[in-house]
């Protein structure tokens, strides 16, 4: 167990493990699951306790997307038959956030689709922003509103928005085969730009596009670099009429071990288990909360999620606790750094913000690599279940609908 040991160790003392190190970790064994896990869990519950996030997504528009982004089912020439509409006014997306909030949400996470916002659209989340913290003290807005021009991140903290998410969502690498109608470094001049402005970044990845484990290392050390306060993590949702709809190569077990490898480079920021969680772990969720802590509750972007009900019975039932508004979910160390304190500085954690899409989405490939298990040898390729489409559901409630959403 020199492995687990040794990133324990640096976890503790935020210590960025070596990418031999975190690629051994996608390599365990089934056998050393739990064990991995448990190890994980000693670096979560030193930073975070036990303690469980609660964001809240409302979609401020939906669809009529130009970008073409592969696994989204809002992008250009979508045929997935989701809801689509055009903005919410600021007193209907208060009234969406509110259940959320009552359902014990801290965050906000204001989403739109499309490739930016114009400025009259930064004035229309604005008004948005300021409806929902004058009905609501204490809460935290993050905007996801896609690539921002220049004051565009400053007008929004000005109108009030704690973070801003843009996720990175895959290897530099592997970006072109996934999206060609922006670049990888579009996205992260704006986790830059989100920063700079004084916004908390928020910025993660999607795991299941067909990506290597190595695609997986880099773009959460790329993460690293741009040291976000928050690291999403999404699960492929292979929804039918988007590119990667067949792609279903995720396991609960893969899923474990990637959010733990996250959680090993990225000690002490907000791990968040985001889009595809009930599709991909299933009955391994609570499980994973020993590895992340923060969860979206209730519905997706466009997806249906887990009852709200359920999500607050599994936190209760695995021994954890809701995190209170009146509670502070980073580190001391970190809150009082203004969004940085974990990044790539001498003996320092991980860092990474976010961009596009507070959804989710998923990844494949377990590969063998040098000192790979845990006990030194490389695992066997894990055999995939049956894709579960029955448990992809597009969501008809909640924002754009006459129906209550679930939260």
């Amino acid at each position: 167990m020199d492995l687990l040991n040794t990133l324990v160790d640096k976890g503790l003392r935020r210590e960025l493990p070596t990418r031999e190190e975190a690629l051994a970790v996608l390599a365990t064994s089934d056998d050393d699951l739990l064990d991995v896990v448990a190890a994980a869990g000693k670096v979560r519950r030193h930073w975070f306790g036990r303690r469980v996030k609660l964001n809240y997504l409302v979609n401020l528009k939906s669809g009529l997307c130009p970008e073409d982004c592969s696994y989204c089912s809002q992008r250009l020439g979508s045929t997935t038959g989701i809801l689509k509409y055009t903005w919410l006014k600021p007193e209907e997306a208060s009234q969406a956030a509110a259940a959320g909030l009552a359902g014990g949400a801290k965050r906000v996470c204001l989403v739109a689709s499309g490739r930016g916002p114009t400025d009259r659209d930064v004035d229309r989340v604005s008004k948005t922003i300021k409806a929902i913290k004058d009905e609501n003290e204490g809460v935290e807005v993050c905007a996801c509103l896609g690539l921002l021009s220049d004051g565009q991140a400053e007008r929004l903290r000005e109108a009030g928005a704690d973070a801003y998410n843009h996720n990175l969502n895959t290897s530099e690498a592997t970006y072109g085969e996934i999206t060609s109608t922006h670049t990888y470094a579009d996205r992260v001049d704006t986790v830059n730009k989100a920063h700079a402005a004084g916004l908390s970044a928020c910025s993660g990845l999607i795991a299941g596009m067909g990506e290597s484990d190595e695609d997986l290392v880099d773009v959460v050390y790329s993460l690293r670099e741009l040291d976000p306060d928050s690291v999403p993590v999404n699960f492929l949702i292979p929804v039918e009429g988007t590119p990667l709809a067949k792609e279903w190569n995720l396991t609960p077990q893969r899923c474990l071990r990637i959010l733990a490898m996250v959680r090993f480079v990225c000690p002490d920021v907000e791990v968040r288990i985001a889009g595809g969680r009930e599709v991909h772990l299933r009955t391994m969720q609570p499980l994973a909360l020993h590895l992340a802590n923060s969860i979206f509750l209730g519905d997706y972007l466009t997806t249906e999620g887990q009852a709200g009900k359920a999500d607050l019975e599994m936190i209760a039932d695995a021994g954890f606790e809701v995190e209170g508004a009146d509670q502070v979910t980073l580190p001391e160390h970190r809150a009082t750094a203004g969004g940085g304190g974990c990044g790539s500085h001498a003996s320092a954690g991980c860092g990474s913000e976010e961009g596009a899409g507070c959804g989710g989405h998923d990844g494949v490939g377990c590969g063998s690599h040098e000192g790979g298990g845990v006990c030194g040898t490389a695992a066997a390729a894990p055999a995939v279940t049956e894709p579960r489409t029955d448990l992809v559901a597009v969501r008809r409630r909640g924002a754009g609908t006459d129906l209550a959403p679930n939260a």
